[in-house]
């Protein structure tokens, strides 16, 4: 299956493990489960917004960093700019907080509540250089509008 077929069905997977749940850790670690198995990435997971900080959510793969400040890191990045990054070599990310050194190119996508401010953060981690491109970015932020519809809109 190509990559662009890959992720339609993922769309539709992630969507179809979330419809219609109220729990969020278990919407979000569903999520992280499907998407970490259908993309065989390194780490998969979310990072949630909490005063100044990100805190680390449900994932799948090694341990991970707690929390991450605003602006710091490419999830704090992300977060901080409102918009999808890609990094094709985290060792030439300014300021990459390396929770693994294992990690070697990485994807982050905001996530936003009914009001479009940032709830936290879809965080891919690959141990491939350049793991990550438009293609992925396009299909990923589609991802995450479907768990910031269903998992954190207001009930």
């Amino acid at each position: 299956m190509d990559k662009n077929a890959t992720y339609q069905l993922l769309v539709k997977q992630v969507e179809s493990l979330i419809e219609g749940e109220n729990n969020t850790v278990g919407q979000l670690a569903n999520a992280a489960a499907i998407i970490h198995e259908t993309l065989g990435c390194w780490w998969t997971g979310f990072y949630l917004v909490n005063g100044d900080t990100l805190q680390l959510g449900p994932f799948q793969g090694p341990v991970a960093c707690y929390t991450i400040k605003r602006g710091r890191g490419v999830c704090g990045t992300a977060w901080d700019q409102n918009r999808t990054l890609v990094v094709p070599d985290v060792e030439q990310f300014p300021g990459h907080i390396a929770c693994s050194s294992l990690s070697r190119s990485e994807i982050v996508v905001p996530l936003h509540d009914d009001r479009q401010d940032v709830a936290g953060v879809l965080d891919i981690d690959s141990k491939q250089l350049a793991a990550f491109d438009d293609v992925d970015a396009h299909w990923l932020e589609q991802i995450a509008r479907v768990i910031s519809r269903h998992a954190f809109s207001v009930r």
